[in-house]
């Protein structure tokens, strides 16, 4: 493949239509783009939700400083363990199917959680509705694939639908904000899931690619523990590293991890297939994900607490700084496709990550300025971050299409976002770890923003040496 101009898209693998897609209406791409959006909106807002409400959620439900991390960390275990099982299930037994099933479990699982009285029971819910969240993320991106056929037209649907991921982060910590209780936001959520679960059920046409031979269950039962016992790890790990659990854990990890390899590679129709692992597209789009979980979702996932917490601010306040970052990261996704014939995806991730680490050092010292009355000291960087991650945020998902087979957009869109989820776990807890570690909360939110503006230089510099060759 060449690697001038966009990277070039993987040729599409027909396969023939079953007897119920024959029988079922053409997909109409505007609806199934709307829907998609809009269910990915809710999605990310209901992740983001803790952001602004962690210090009340928290008080409500007695949950202790080193629990905490589990009020955010439940949605990315859920999402992180089953979105790469989500996606394979999606391409094989009908994306639609998934789709409408996950955002009606988000929006249950939603409802679930504004009920919850302790810290388990909340962080359960949380969890439920990452693997919900799995469900219909990795499902969207097949559905549009199949709606968009041409290049062009996904060009345009992943952009906008990457634009929505910025829109939720956007929308959803001021949302949550403007809420007076925390339960009642989520129960605002959960039943804008059912909505868009039941227009899904409607207005959406079924697509697969399925392949013969048995559902790669093995695959399965060793992936998703695997990533469990991970994510747990490195939840646990904040609160000291050589504790016997997360040893355990990550011996777990390790182990299920291989034999997780052991079983694709004899598999007759494995869930993720490993040869793709060599090429450097798929690399690129898993190494993006990844670093984007560690160096950006991390970081802004504790940032809007610390806010609040040292510095005084309403949750309110805290959203409208954070719309700064998150609004501009929408609109610069929305946009990015009107250069993308020119810049290629993976070269967009490089200039995003960059973008990143610049504006998160000119943050640098701006805690302890902002307790002095000038908060304004975090507007440069929030705008010049907010770029990067709308640049990440539009070519991630085209990335994930590209980098394999058409019939398999789904795999290849669940395996991106599993490590972009495994990426925020481990992020948000050495965020948390770094920002509450140091001597005054000024001091610890330098530090991680130093290790996050690393992340992101390295980065940078690894999807930029990973190009395709003829």
């Amino acid at each position: 493949m060449s690697d001038t101009g966009t990277d070039s898209p993987t040729t599409p693998t027909p396969t023939p239509a079953t007897p119920a897609e024959r029988a079922a209406p053409p997909p109409h791409p505007g609806r199934t783009l709307a829907l998609t959006s809009a269910a990915t909106a809710v999605a990310l807002m209901t992740y983001t939700a803790p952001l602004v409400t962690l210090p009340d959620t928290a008080a409500a439900l007695h949950t202790p400083l080193s629990a905490q991390a589990w009020l955010i960390n439940g949605t990315p275990l859920g999402l992180a363990a089953l979105l790469l099982v989500a996606g394979s299930l999606a391409d094989d037994y009908g994306r639609r199917r998934l789709f409408v099933s996950g955002t009606l479990a988000l929006g249950i699982t939603t409802l679930l959680g504004a009920f919850a009285s302790t810290t388990w029971l909340f962080t359960l819910a949380r969890i439920a509705q990452g693997a919900a969240s799995a469900a219909l993320l990795a499902s969207s991106l097949g559905l549009l694939v199949h709606a968009f056929p041409t290049p062009a037209g996904r060009l345009r649907a992943t952009g906008v639908w990457g634009a929505f991921v910025s829109g939720g982060i956007a929308v959803g910590p001021v949302l949550v904000g403007a809420i007076p209780d925390w339960r009642l936001a989520y129960g605002v959520l959960g039943a804008a899931a059912l909505v868009v679960a039941g227009l899904g059920a409607r207005a959406l046409s079924e697509s697969r690619s399925p392949r013969p031979g048995r559902p790669d269950l093995a695959g399965a039962l060793t992936f998703g523990p695997a990533l469990v016992a991970l994510v747990a790890a490195l939840t646990l790990g904040r609160d000291g590293w050589l504790r016997a659990p997360v040893g355990l854990l990550l011996g777990a990890a390790v182990l299920l991890g291989a034999l997780f390899v052991v079983v694709e590679r004899r598999a007759a129709t494995p869930m993720i297939d490993l040869s793709l692992l060599r090429r450097p597209l798929f690399l690129a789009s898993s190494a993006g994900g990844l670093f984007t979980g560690l160096s950006v979702i991390g970081l802004f996932s504790f940032l809007p607490t610390v806010l609040q917490r040292a510095l005084g601010l309403s949750p309110m306040d805290t959203a409208l700084l954070s719309l700064v970052w998150a609004g501009l990261a929408f609109a610069v996704a929305l946009q990015a496709r009107r250069f993308a014939h020119r810049v290629s995806p993976r070269h967009q991730l490089a200039v995003g990550f960059a973008l990143h680490g610049i504006g998160v050092l000119t943050m640098l010292g701006a805690v302890g300025a902002v307790g002095a009355g000038s908060w304004a000291r975090l507007l440069p960087g929030l705008v010049v971050a907010g770029v990067g991650s709308g640049l990440l945020n539009a070519a991630l998902p085209l990335l994930a299409v590209e980098s394999v087979p058409a019939a398999r957009a789904a795999m290849g869109s669940g395996a991106q976002q599993t490590f972009r989820y495994i990426g925020s776990c481990a992020g948000v807890a050495l965020t948390i770890a770094i920002a509450t570690s140091a001597d005054g909360p000024g001091a610890g939110t330098d530090v991680a923003l130093w290790v996050s503006a690393g992340l992101a230089v390295v980065a940078a510099a690894l999807v930029g040496t990973l190009r395709e060759r003829h």
